[in-house]
């Protein structure tokens, strides 16, 4: 993956180091605004996802075993957890051979500078709707790593 210029990068991952993400984006921080699905997988995790069209997404996993991969609604995104502690790292989906995701910014380490989170209802959309929504929102072209360490 190519580095963005004047890129801000946020590193995160699960509470056991399992999974680590690093999510790049040339926008303010200010400007960008977690959205807190009000699915009731997402409330109980306490989800809100940041993306980027023009960043980049990769998820780190120590081994592939480290991640737990879930589906559920309509089965059109793939929840993405730490196989050892069950946080909530990233969703993506599949599309026309890319993979698009968002980063919970919940599981971002440190101030990020992000603007306060508000709701989105993705589960009031069909599941067209959500795939033509989520391809202009999402990071495109995520990368899913296995560090071997």
């Amino acid at each position: 993956m190519s580095t963005l210029s004047n890129a801000f990068t946020f590193r995160g991952g699960c509470h056991c180091g399992q999974l680590r993400v690093a999510f790049s984006s040339a926008l303010d921080p200010a400007s960008i605004i977690p959205r807190a699905c009000d699915c009731s997988f997402c409330q109980k995790h306490g989800a809100a996802y940041v993306s980027d069209p023009a960043g980049q997404l990769s998820v780190i996993m120590q081994n592939p075993d480290a991640l737990r991969r879930y589906r559920q609604g309509s089965n059109t995104a793939e929840f993405l957890l730490c196989d050892r502690c069950g946080v909530l790292v990233a969703v993506v989906f599949e599309h026309d051979a890319r993979i698009y995701g968002a980063v919970n910014a919940r599981s971002l380490e440190g101030p990020t500078g992000f603007g306060c989170a508000v709701p989105a209802s993705p589960q009031l959309l069909a599941p067209g709707e959500k795939v033509v929504r989520w391809s202009q929102l999402w990071v495109p072209d995520v990368e899913l790593v296995t560090s071997g360490t």
